[in-house]
């Protein structure tokens, strides 16, 4: 009963009480200022950390027990070895053998016959000897020619090189022998006693000795030497000696370049011009040119401008005339395009030594009564665009103005019916060089295509126009010509290649020497020589390294062209050889 009493009395003391406090917060409350003294700065105070390792202190705590283990150890024999570890290697190409040597030896139709024979010695780490042979030949005739029409061409060359530290130096030997016969006449113009009767056989002989020196740390930089002999089987002959030097001095940011030539040239044609009626007298020349030309380079950024001026004096002792030339020799390049577009130009002359060796390189069939004479080239101006459009594409285009003095253009020499020289030139089969001052504007294009060594392209044209002194036509020199070569690596066994060249019409004179007239008024006729295409292709194949196998297709389109007048070429050719590379 008591504890009924106590819960009840609990219960209405607390019911009491809220009362009590809600009737208080009613009565106070009010509206109040609170009056802020220090702005709030509040902190952060440190957390508790609980320790990673607490410590325990209680007394109940078990104590480990230590444990001792014993290992049971039995021996087990093994004959197992650890391999040692080794870098992993790349498979490398491994590079292709080089040969020292190499022998080539090819044959064809019309009797060709072509050798080439070449070896490299190294003497030691700086010397070295090249030895070379190479022979051409043919025998075969031509039907539409009476007389024989075989030629060779044999060459011996032997050079050494030494390389030093600061200079490198070398010599030449070379050594050619070549027969050509004079065979322009066609087939029914003299009876067969007479074609039996006429020798129209010439041999050419040269010998020369040449040799060049270069300097790095000095102001002599560079020198070359030439002494030639050449002479023919009508007792004329060439000596020639010509000495070139370079020197460079600085100048405070740029480069002096002077440059000096000594050249002398002499010789004697026993015969008398076919022009002439009796074989006499004999032509003999004696040439002597001394020059110096001085430039300074300019280097300016993307701009490459080279200043100077050639100085000659040149000396005819036949004719005791002397002359002092004075010429511009400028060049300049920009590069407008990095290596896209650069553009280049310049004026430059010079007096040009022309002589009886470089007539019959370029024409073997010129006659031995030539007169030798200097051409005064007094400027050729030319400017152009050249440059890189893709890394294997390039290009170059010109434009040319030239004028030249005493030019030497290669002219039919006249039917002479009242010579009896030894040898026979002078049936209107052999040709003289006639002088003239020409003028030639021209244009020049050439594309060059290279694809990793594999593929290989070049093409070009060249187109030009002449104004002579004399009103003639610019004898022999044609208006347009160009090619295009190519070269093309089909795998590593297979190799083959094509050419083409266009070569446009030429104008020449066919005359008749007359007694008691001049040469100016022989009966004579402008005969005008056909444009001709000149087809050929090449195909091989290599067994290994060392042996490979040719053929050579020429003058596909067997065409019977004319590149001289009444000189007529062979027609289609096939030549078929091999080619073997070895250690000597």
């Amino acid at each position: 009963m008591q504890k009924y009493i106590k819960l009840v009395s609990l219960l209405f003391l607390g019911i009491f009480n809220s009362i009590s406090a809600q009737e208080k917060s009613k009565d106070s409350l009010g509206t109040e200022t609170v009056t802020v003294v220090n702005t709030y700065k509040p902190t952060i105070s440190d957390a508790f950390k609980i320790k990673s390792l607490p410590v325990i202190n209680d007394s109940i705590v078990l104590q480990k027990k230590k444990i001792t283990y014993n290992i049971f150890s039995v021996p087990v024999a093994s004959t197992f070895t650890p391999a040692k570890g080794k870098a992993s290697t790349v498979d490398k190409i491994p590079p292709p053998v080089v040969y020292n040597s190499y022998a080539s030896l090819g044959f064809g139709t019309f009797d060709n016959a072509l050798a080439d024979l070449y070896t490299s010695r190294a003497l030691n780490r700086d010397e070295q000897l090249d030895l070379g042979l190479t022979h051409h030949s043919s025998r075969g005739q031509l039907d539409s020619i009476a007389l024989n029409n075989a030629f060779y061409n044999t060459k011996l060359i032997a050079a050494y090189k030494k390389r030093d530290t600061d200079l490198n130096w070398g010599a030449n030997l070379g050594l050619q022998h070549q027969l050509y016969n004079w065979y322009g006449i066609p087939v029914g113009v003299y009876t067969d006693e007479e074609i039996n009767a006429i020798d129209a056989k010439q041999n050419y002989f040269n010998a020369e000795i040449s040799g060049h020196l270069n300097m790095d740390d000095s102001y002599f930089r560079k020198g070359e030497a030439l002494v030639r002999r050449f002479w023919d089987a009508t007792k004329s002959g060439e000596n020639r000696a010509m000495l070139k030097a370079k020197a460079q001095f600085p100048v405070q940011d740029e480069n002096l370049t002077v440059k000096a030539k000594f050249d002398y040239l002499g010789g004697v044609f026993k015969n008398a011009d076919v022009k002439n009626v009796a074989n006499t007298p004999e032509i003999n020349y004696s040439l002597f040119q001394a020059g110096i030309g001085p430039s300074i380079e300019i280097l300016r950024d993307d701009l490459t401008l080279n200043l100077g001026l050639n100085l000659v004096f040149g000396v005819d002792s036949e004719n005791s005339d002397s002359n002092f030339f004075i010429y511009p020799d400028i060049t300049a390049s920009y590069r407008v395009l990095d290596e896209t577009v650069i553009a280049y130009g310049g004026i430059q002359g010079e007096l040009i030594q022309n002589s009886f060796y470089g007539f019959v390189e370029q024409n073997p069939f010129v006659s031995p009564t030539l007169s030798i004479q200097p051409t005064d080239q007094k400027y050729n101006a030319y400017a152009g665009i050249k440059g890189q459009l893709l890394p294997s594409l390039s290009y170059n285009l010109k434009a040319t103005y030239k004028t030249e003095n005493k030019k030497p253009l290669y002219k039919w020499n006249p039917l002479n019916s009242f010579r009896d020289d030894e040898k026979g030139y002078y049936y209107q089969n052999s040709f003289e060089v006639f002088y003239d001052d020409v003028k030639t504007l021209g244009i020049f294009g050439e594309i060059n295509v290279d694809i990793k060594r594999n593929f290989s392209l070049s093409m070009n044209m060249e187109a030009n126009t002449y104004t002579t002194e004399t009103d003639n036509p610019a004898w022999n020199l044609p208006k347009v010509t160009g090619s295009i070569i190519a070269d093309y690596q089909l795998n590593k066994k297979w190799f083959m290649g094509a050419s083409i060249f266009y070569v446009g019409e030429r104008q020449d004179l066919q005359s008749e020497v007359v007694q008691n007239v001049q040469p100016a008024d022989f009966p004579s006729e402008i005969r005008t020589l056909n444009s001709f295409w000149d087809s050929n292709a090449h195909l091989g194949y290599r067994f290994n390294e060392q042996l490979s196998v040719f053929v050579k297709a020429n003058n596909i389109a067997n065409s019977s062209y004319m590149r001289w007048a009444n000189f007529p070429v062979q027609t289609f050719q096939l030549l078929a050889g091999a080619t073997y590379k070895f250690d000597f």
